[in-house]
């Protein structure tokens, strides 16, 4: 989805548009770097490398939600594909009060569903109509 973003311009075509979503590249590696290194080895679970590595998916949630605003200013994007990345993005944003007001395991499904509603939407979006998605240079 970033390489997407990033290839299109999604962001706009400054600078710090571009850099936002290679920073969020980042975020994401080492959040996924968490993910397996936690479910394939149990064992490190409660390290102290595994517990910093943790800390990489909140950060790369609101990095997405950053992102899925900008696109919507900066307007490179159009119809669906401009307003559902905000949407998809929003994880964090949805997730965290479900926790605070829910608890476990409801939020759990919470997240679970907006991940997988908010994504597939937005992959479909893009699969089927590519051209909302088009670079304008």
């Amino acid at each position: 989805m970033v390489h997407t973003q990033l290839r299109t311009s999604a962001t706009g075509t400054s600078r710090a548009a571009r850099g936002l979503l290679r920073v969020e590249f980042v975020l994401l590696t080492l959040a996924t770097l968490w993910s397996i290194l936690h479910g394939a080895v149990p064992a490190w679970r409660d390290s102290a490398p595994v517990a910093i590595l943790d800390v990489f998916w909140p950060l790369s949630m609101l990095g997405m939600a950053i992102i899925g605003i900008k696109i919507a200013f900066a307007a490179r994007w159009r119809g669906a594909a401009r307003v559902w990345p905000a949407v998809a993005e929003s994880w964090a944003l949805v997730t965290v009060p479900a926790f605070g007001i829910f608890g476990s395991p409801i939020a759990d499904w919470v997240g679970a569903g907006h991940l997988l509603i908010g994504y597939t939407m937005l992959g479909l979006i893009l699969a089927l109509r590519p051209q909302l998605a088009g670079s304008q240079d």
